[in-house]
């Protein structure tokens, strides 16, 4: 059983309803519900974002199709594997005794065959459609979600999160995977993005639903440490977020000073909120809002990515390079072209193992 070590007075937490509104609104069926619908867009949005950060970019149709079909299929499954797992701690938790399955308004036999099929399906499209090593890193971040964080670390350690992150990582990888076949070192800085961005946009929900999780033993951070702890390491990870989503300057092949331009607003807001939460962290306004504005500024990343790979803004990023130089006095200033270009030692082309090709070429 844990125990919180601070902010035990703290004042009674938001109910997930009111947390996130929209799931009193919406009643979903049974067979639905437990697919977690609700989480697929911003899977599918970092997906996008890996294949922008690609030479790839942009994707004929059918294979865009494919990859976006087969990785929702598989986050599908994931969420209906995490549903027949935690049924039990489900049904001791008052805020989802009435989920479909610890009600009883499905049967765990049903729902490990919706879990089977689509696991099938979602392999069978991204093979047929797109290529192995995305139909592997999408079955990779399926295990990595049910197993390595909802049955391994989830129970175990307040820092689930921030190694079970690894699980909602991955699509950008497969998005990557998908455009060119191998993995190269920009689709691994929007992975690490993600990573940090991750427990920010978790804590701040688990600050709400703190007490939830006391009322199982489920050693949450904000449960573990108390609310000021948690919100300090919010602040911390919101900065490490801000200072590697930089990079993605250098990560696109094309557009990236326009990216950092538009980046600014975006990080602005994400480091005032979480020095607001940190300055009064009980508050679970503040909480609520940070939680809400990382959502959106995870798909403002990405759509920002999408954005500048147009050819308006390599235009822009060009023009704004040679005003740069010219301002400096520094004619010829490169433009940046992204990471996939670069080959260092160390990184040979592995054309036999494509999961191992870590830096692509163009």
């Amino acid at each position: 059983m844990v125990s919180a070590t601070a902010g035990s007075g703290a004042s009674p937490t938001l109910p997930r309803s009111e947390a996130v509104p929209s799931r009193a609104k919406v009643k979903l069926p049974a067979w639905l519900e437990i697919a977690k619908p609700r989480l697929i867009p911003l899977l599918l949005a970092t997906t996008l974002g890996g294949m922008a950060l690609s030479e790839g970019w942009p994707l004929p149709a059918p294979r865009l199709a494919c990859t976006l079909g087969g990785g929702a299929l598989a986050a599908a499954a994931a969420g209906v594997l995490n549903c027949l797992w935690e049924q039990d701690l489900d049904g001791r938790m008052v805020r989802t005794s009435g989920r479909a399955l610890p009600s009883g308004r499905l049967s765990p036999a049903t729902a490990f065959s919706v879990a089977v099929s689509l696991t099938c399906v979602a392999a069978a499209l991204l093979v047929s459609g797109v290529n192995c090593l995305a139909a592997g890193l999408s079955l990779l971040g399926l295990c990595s979600y049910v197993l390595l964080y909802t049955a391994l670390l989830k129970p175990r350690t307040s820092q689930n999160i921030v190694i079970g992150g690894v699980a909602g990582a991955i699509p950008p990888l497969v998005g990557a995977a998908a455009a060119t076949g191998h993995l190269g070192l920009s689709s691994w800085w929007l992975f690490s993005l993600v990573m940090l961005w991750t427990p920010a946009h978790f804590w701040a929900l688990a600050l709400l639903l703190r007490e939830d999780y006391r009322s199982v033993g489920i050693p949450m951070l904000p449960v573990v440490k108390g609310s000021q702890v948690t919100a300090e390491a919010i602040v911390h990870y919101a900065r490490a977020t801000v200072l590697v989503s930089a990079l993605g300057v250098v990560a696109l092949p094309s557009g990236g000073l326009l990216y950092g331009l538009l980046l600014l607003p975006f990080n602005s807001r994400l480091l005032q909120m979480g020095r607001s939460l940190a300055a009064s962290p009980d508050d679970p306004v503040r909480a609520k809002g940070l939680f809400r504005w990382s959502i959106l500024y995870l798909f403002g990343i990405c759509l920002l990515l999408l954005i500048c790979r147009l050819p308006a803004a390599a235009a822009f990023s060009h023009q704004a390079g040679d005003l740069i130089g010219w301002a400096t006095g520094m004619d010829g200033l490169p433009v940046f072209n992204g990471l996939s270009g670069f080959a260092p030692l160390g990184f040979p082309q592995l054309s036999g193992f494509p999961l191992l090709n870590v830096v692509g070429s163009r």
